[in-house]
């Protein structure tokens, strides 16, 4: 019997059907006849029809249902696949995210190393102003200590006693 080709296609398939059955039976070939039986062309075709109208319906209601199965696990297939496809869109989108959320975070870190730059070049810059005023001032004693000693050291040859000039 072939099963592949048979399509729902109405009562006249029904027979044409039966007809190609009975002609597929005919051509079985055995593989060495035991014995001679003689058996009636028409038992033989209405065993034929009988049998076929019995299994060819629930045959032709499985290939429907197969076809149906086939169909149906082609859709899921295509599905499953966009599901697929969503799912790397998400998890691209998440990287994205992620780098996005990361270049936040250090774009922070720039902005408060770039702050704290600024502010240690004011306080360096204060503290040299403050060093030049420091060493200024220092300088500044030195010489007013050194004048100051100078002075008391010009006093003392001058307290000195200088013996005087016999005429």
């Amino acid at each position: 019997m072939e099963v592949e080709g048979m399509e729902d296609e109405g009562p006249s398939s029904h027979s044409e059907d039966l007809q190609l059955a009975q002609e597929e039976s005919s051509h079985i070939e055995t593989p060495a006849p035991v014995e001679n039986v003689f058996v009636d062309k028409q038992a033989v075709d209405k065993l034929t029809e009988g049998l076929l109208s019995h299994y060819l319906p629930d045959l032709q209601n499985s290939k429907r249902a197969l076809q149906e199965l086939t169909q149906n696990q082609l859709i899921l297939l295509d599905t499953l696949d966009q599901e697929v496809t969503k799912f790397r869109d998400c998890n691209t989108l998440l990287d994205l995210n992620s780098l996005f959320t990361e270049a936040k975070v250090y774009h922070n870190k720039l902005v408060n190393i770039r702050k704290e730059m600024i502010m240690l070049h004011e306080k360096t810059t204060k503290l040299k102003k403050r060093s030049l005023k420091l060493q200024q001032h220092r300088q500044k004693e030195a010489l007013e200590k050194e004048q100051q000693r100078e002075k008391e050291l010009e006093r003392e040859r001058q307290l000195i006693a200088k013996p005087a000039k016999r005429t």
